[in-house]
């Protein structure tokens, strides 16, 4: 919000897809002291994202590797960020704790060269420990715990076959996307004028995640010689195979498509099937044990190899319990994280699987994915994408030709595996009402406002959810927000750490009466700046999370004994994300979800339209100090009063 500073940035909204929380922001060229950033005192070029028809591999081979930050860097900005989290004492501790691990010749030393020869050695240091740690090695369930979903706008189906037509809409136009991949023509997007890494985008589709005993894998069968054309399409718990290319390479029309789910759906009447999906559902342990039970049978074993292979999969889900108008949309979340329980929908569903396209008799629609292979903005892409698509008026027509049958997959349920299943339905059963959703259209402004008053939307909705926290709680707490590292190859994320001394400076203030609202709203452009700050370090690889995580892997690797900072009680602080963060900028009226990082923290995604914003909350109701509707009414509460402080604080 630079009223008062000459020569203002124009905060560049960028309406693109395939951006993830930060990259809509200009930079700031100011940094606050903590940064310690050398950034010139004129303001650096806004970013943008564009996007360019060229093939979308071109720019990928000469994309610059991630760096390795100086550790020294790394360790004052880590200082930098407990000093709003923890004691003056604990402080204190850990200052000393990182003037030993700083010494010269010294362990963090060490450490700091095995990453640097690391980073020499491999395209990108950090990509293969980041899903390793972050997602294979997880054994917690992946609906809920690690697999996001996204919500679109309610469908008003008639009857079943409006249902079945806009399942076939949706596939056509997620072929027409796959169409982009194969040919590579996909549009490279560009952060500040440089080139992003496109990879992701060729890891989703025809991808899945393999249960282990101990670790997972990822397995892309697109890279194989005889890439897959079929899709996988589970009714009532029943999966069939639908061949989506006829024999001579084509993808069926939206008619054709559509003539084959009728046949499925006619096929899949009996409502009384073993939910086999399930199974995936489960602690990645007890799946990992239970799937190799499952496909010691020859048969089972070529039926799940052949929704591994699909190039994804579509939920035809049975209608959930009518709910009002105003929880609908949080219900329809709930369905698409977790399918609503062993009675509704959780048994529809293979969970492994990268992207599954949910389409409800009722109207619901969505998706979630496997969050391994990818983050959130190729979905977004793909989804924005393929609602584009669905729009069109026209669809060609085509001779209908005979069609062979969908074939149904076949699975022989023994004791064993129908005992698994048990357990599977009863694990899905405590963790469905254990998560509490809210989602919520905050109509009042958006990003166009934000932008006219020239700030940052998404240091400004950051801002907001830090006060909506403080007011419940009468403390900050660590915050994570979701950066994208594409600008360098293999790039995954980097976190954004929203809280700070000036956010806590801001958010301490706002409801203090002895404060002016000038003051206050000072406090508040101080917060946003360094939040835009810490964005520039993240999205060009110099923030601190992934760097600590690499200094420990590597500590790891070369099998010595952690250093005493990670063992700390300010880094257990530090990394305890009580709020888990990310913005998901779409051009579809949709939002994103994601469950909470920790036991008694929040998942909040928001997705910033020009005149409103779309906001989901979660929590785990096993927690009683959380309360998801409790902080959305405080969010949309500090997101007003904000506003209602800038027009006064500005009013002549």
């Amino acid at each position: 919000m630079q009223h008062n500073v000459k020569g203002a940035v124009k905060n560049h909204s960028i309406n693109e897809p395939g951006v993830i929380a930060g990259i809509m922001l200009s930079v700031l060229a100011r940094a606050p002291s903590w940064a310690g950033m050398a950034l010139p005192s004129l303001l650096l070029r806004p970013v943008a994202v564009v996007s360019v028809i060229e093939r979308s591999m071109t720019h990928q081979e000469a994309l610059p590797k991630l760096p390795v930050p100086p550790l020294k860097q790394t360790c004052e900005r880590y200082l930098s960020t407990l000093e709003p989290l923890v004691t003056s004492e604990e402080l204190a501790h850990t200052r000393t704790l990182i003037a030993e691990f700083l010494r010269s010749g010294g362990v963090g030393d060490r450490l700091q060269k095995g990453l640097e020869r690391r980073a020499r050695k491999t395209e990108n240091w950090l990509s293969d420990w980041w899903m390793q740690s972050v997602y294979l090695d997880s054994r917690m369930p992946v609906p809920v715990y690690t697999s996001p979903a996204v919500v679109l706008p309610q469908m008003h189906f008639q009857d079943q076959q409006g249902q079945m037509r806009f399942a076939a809409k949706l596939i056509a136009g997620v072929l027409d996307f796959k169409r982009m991949i194969d040919n590579k023509t996909l549009p490279v997007e560009y952060l500040g004028g440089k080139p992003l890494c496109m990879n992701q985008y060729y890891q989703v589709l025809s991808s899945c995640r393999i249960p282990g005993p101990k670790k997972d894998t990822v397995v892309n069968y697109a890279t194989g010689t005889s890439p897959s054309t079929h899709i996988t399409v589970v009714h009532n718990f029943q999966f069939f195979i639908l061949d989506v290319y006829s024999s001579n390479g084509i993808p069926l029309t939206v008619d054709q498509i559509y003539v084959q789910l009728e046949k499925i759906w006619n096929s899949s009447l009996q409502t009384n099937k073993e939910p086999i999906g399930i199974l995936t559902s489960n602690h990645r342990n007890t799946w990992g044990k239970a799937y190799n039970n499952l496909i010691r049978d020859k048969t089972n074993k070529e039926s799940v190899r052949t929704i591994q292979k699909s190039i994804f999969l579509v939920c035809l889900d049975a209608p959930m319990p009518r709910v009002s108008d105003d929880i609908f949309y949080s219900k329809v979340a709930a369905q698409m994280l977790h399918g609503g329980g062993s009675r509704w929908n959780s048994g529809n569903r293979w969970f492994d699987k990268t992207l599954q396209f949910i389409v409800g008799e009722d109207g619901s629609c969505g998706l979630t994915y496997e969050h391994a292979p990818s983050e959130g903005p190729p979905i977004v892409f793909l989804v924005d994408h393929v609602v584009k698509y669905m729009n069109k008026t026209e669809f060609r027509r085509a001779p209908m030709v005979p069609l062979p049958l969908p074939q149904k997959l076949r699975f022989n349920i023994t004791p064993e595996i129908k005992k698994d299943i048990e357990k599977a339905k009863q694990n899905m059963n405590i963790m469905v009402p254990d998560l509490d959703v809210r989602v919520f259209n905050f109509s009042h402004f958006g990003k166009k406002y934000l932008k006219s008053i020239k700030t940052s939307p998404d240091a400004f909705i950051q801002m907001a959810l830090q006060l909506a926290y403080y007011r419940m709680y009468q403390t900050c707490c660590p915050t994570y927000e979701s950066a994208s590292l594409r600008m360098f190859k293999l790039g995954r994320t980097e976190a954004i750490r929203s809280t700070s001394t000036e956010s806590l400076r801001f958010v301490q203030a706002m409801d203090d009466q002895s404060k002016q609202d000038t003051e206050k709203l000072a406090l508040l452009e101080q917060a946003i700046q360094a939040h835009r700050a810490y964005t520039h370090m993240a999205i060009h690889g110099q923030a601190i999370d992934r760097h600590l995580l690499g200094l420990r892997m590597q500590a790891i690797e070369d099998l010595t004994s952690l250093p005493e900072i990670f063992m700390d009680t300010s880094y257990a602080v530090a990394t305890h994300f009580n709020l888990f963060s990310s913005q998901v900028g779409s051009k579809t009226d949709c939002v994103m979800c994601i469950g909470p990082m920790v036991p008694d923290g929040y998942g909040i995604c928001y997705n910033p339209m020009a005149n409103h914003i779309h906001l989901a909350v979660t929590a785990f109701n096993s927690c009683e100090e959380t309360n998801a509707t409790r902080l959305a009414k405080l969010l949309k509460a500090a997101l007003l009063d904000m506003k209602s402080l800038v027009e006064q604080t500005l009013r002549p």
